[in-house]
């Protein structure tokens, strides 16, 4: 693998880069260092890696101090969102009481630069002592604990990206590459689907596209305008006051032939003294767009985002086969606002 070196700038010289030529020295190395990172991962140490971490059904304990503390609580929340339970726990803490998160047989990340961190190797024969396999992630193979691990992942890289090459900056956006790679293989290897990752992100915007259906948030027949054809556009106008959704559905018995928008009233109002005395028939868009009730959220938004003519903001819900109006679903109501 080649990394192609788009460009380079000195960083000690008498002309300074200026700062948009740091920022850019700065990201090309570590995405430098990144790709010489994937370069180095052989077969043997990775799959046996995600094997370790895949065959258990216990959770995944990540330990690291610092900057890799960091990557790896960060990693430790990818693991539980993305189908393996995980925990991170903090070396100097897990003396101390901490130890009771890890259990029997629970599989250990390492996560270090030097490959010598002295709380790491002190607790390495507390978790052997219960059973477990550890995963290194380490700057440093040839080191104290790549000695101990069961399996090392190369992490290392040959300078930071900092102006005095001694920040973790590469070390550390490397060693969170690896952790990306590892949750991703495990997501591969548990045929982890997007409904699952909606099942533990329930609040956020994606977990609602996926979980949510349109017959979940939809505003019921009773809470929409809903008119007949021969309705004089002065009694819609007044449905759609009473009913301020944006829109009132015409319809026939109990199944819907068409729509009047806010856009309507106003075209309407400036292009025709006698609007109000109009039928409802003359103004509407016969056979709107419909969405079923068991489609997701992200299936309606999809939709209203790239509809035939232009985005809309309306949607009404109908039974497939009956055109049975349903109700009426907005983008507001799809984002969760009122």
């Amino acid at each position: 693998m080649e990394f192609k070196q788009v460009c380079s700038y000195p960083m000690n010289t008498a002309s300074a880069p200026s700062n948009l030529e740091l920022a850019r020295e700065v990201m090309l190395k570590e995405a430098q260092s990144i790709t010489a990172a994937a370069a180095r991962l052989t077969e043997h140490s990775f799959t046996k890696a995600v094997e370790i971490l895949l065959g258990t059904k216990n959770k995944i304990v990540v330990c690291g101090i610092g900057k890799s503390g960091h990557v790896g609580k960060k990693l430790a929340a990818t693991l539980c969102s993305t189908g393996s339970p995980a925990s991170f726990l903090h070396p100097s803490e897990a003396v101390h009481g901490d130890l009771g998160i890890h259990q029997q047989g629970d599989p250990v990340i390492y996560l270090s630069n030097s490959g010598s961190t002295p709380e790491l190797i002190a607790l390495e024969p507390i978790f052997r002592s219960r059973g477990a396999q550890i995963v290194g992630l380490l700057g440093n193979k040839e080191s104290p604990l790549g000695e101990k691990v069961d399996v090392t992942i190369d992490a290392s890289v040959d300078k930071e990206a900092d102006p005095l090459g001694i920040v973790p900056t590469a070390s550390f956006a490397v060693a969170s590459s690896l952790g990306d790679a590892i949750s991703s293989a495990l997501m591969k290897k548990r045929n982890f689907s997007e409904n699952e990752y909606a099942q533990t992100h329930p609040a956020g915007q994606l977990g609602r596209n996926l979980i949510l259906k349109a017959s979940d948030v939809l505003h019921a027949p009773n809470r929409v305008a809903c008119v007949e054809k021969n309705t004089l556009m002065k009694d819609v106008v007044i449905k759609m006051t009473q009913q301020p959704l944006g829109a009132a559905c015409v319809l026939v018995g109990n199944k819907l032939v068409g729509i009047v928008t806010d856009g309507d009233l106003r075209r309407g109002l400036q292009e025709n003294e006698n609007f109000l005395r109009l039928p409802a028939e003359s103004i509407m868009t016969r056979n709107p767009a419909t969405i079923s009730p068991s489609a997701a959220l992200g299936e309606a938004l999809h939709f209203m985002e790239t509809g035939k003519a232009s985005p809309i903001s309306l949607l009404p819900v109908v039974e497939n086969q009956t055109r049975e109006f349903l109700g009426l679903l907005r983008l507001h109501d799809i984002y969760g606002s009122n």
